[in-house]
């Protein structure tokens, strides 16, 4: 099954598969074992996590049991607010790293800009230090509006490599895509099904699924694929991560991609969290 995923190269060389493992209240030994499933049984290689998600030791859990070579997954975690200042940052991502008992993370991010407090340049220098002594393979960042990466690079001398942000057929994204794509860094789609809202149940996506003969989800993990996004959907449930993951037997045309960027909404955001004011704690 990994073999069929297709894979992205970031700016600075670290492949990526492009759909992965959303983790976000997988915690315990019950998450452990969703994990150690969707790793073993169903082909994930990345697998997404956070401090702030209370999982990082599940996640290190589900590593020590499975099967598969460490060298051939892509563990993500991400730096909170409230450790921002790059002694905190720098403490932080041990102490992630100590939580999920690994001796790097493939990917951490800095999870939101928190702009008021401005401390996340000191963060991103903590991340690029950390990278530097070999804690984390790639640094990218979360919710980074075109403003907070142009800021990056021109402090720093780096970008990141990969932005994860809110993307689904009711926020689409199309500029912030576009940017990402013309400055080299990889978007990423948290709650990439739109998650707590009726994204699935729409006429346009039940028809697109009817024609092909697939699922509603997947026709939207497919449309994330396809106008070049990684999507990271959440589920314990192995059957629904095999769903999930089996996107690459079909393709969208132009018009079905078209009707499905269509449904995007001004106010579409699941939370109104947007990163110009939103403070995560």
């Amino acid at each position: 099954m990994s073999n069929q995923i297709p894979e992205v190269k970031l700016h600075d060389g670290l492949n990526l598969p492009v759909i992965g493992l959303g983790t976000y209240t997988l915690n315990g030994d019950e998450g452990a074992t969703a994990i150690q499933r969707a790793i073993d049984e169903n082909g994930y290689r990345l697998i997404d996590s956070a401090y702030n998600y209370e999982n990082e030791g599940t996640v290190g859990e589900a590593v020590k049991r499975i099967s598969v070579p460490r060298e051939e997954l892509r563990i993500t975690s991400k730096l909170p607010g409230r450790y921002q200042t790059y002694d905190k940052a720098t403490k932080t991502i041990q102490e992630s790293l100590y939580r999920a008992h690994l001796d790097y993370y493939d990917l951490y991010l800095i999870h939101w800009p928190n702009p008021k407090k401005d401390h996340y340049v000191e963060a991103w220098q903590a991340l690029i230090d950390a990278k530097k002594q070999g804690l984390i393979r790639s640094i990218g960042v979360c919710n980074f509006l075109p403003d907070h990466l142009e800021r990056l690079e021109k402090e720093t001398g780096e970008k990141p490599s990969i932005n994860q942000v809110e993307l689904h057929p009711y926020f689409n994204q199309e500029h912030q895509r576009k940017w990402h794509e013309e400055n080299g860094i990889q978007t990423e789609s948290w709650s990439p099904l739109g998650h707590g809202n009726d994204i699935l149940q729409q006429r346009t996506i039940q028809q697109i699924a009817d024609r092909h003969q697939k699922s509603a989800a997947q026709v939207v993990l497919r449309w994330h694929y396809q106008v070049g996004s990684i999507a990271i959907p959440k589920s314990s449930n192995p059957d629904r991560q095999l769903e999930n993951i089996s996107i690459f037997d079909f393709s969208l045309d132009n018009a079905e991609i078209n009707s499905i960027s269509a449904m995007t909404k001004p106010n579409g955001r699941i939370n109104d969290q947007d990163p110009a004011i939103y403070e995560e704690f």
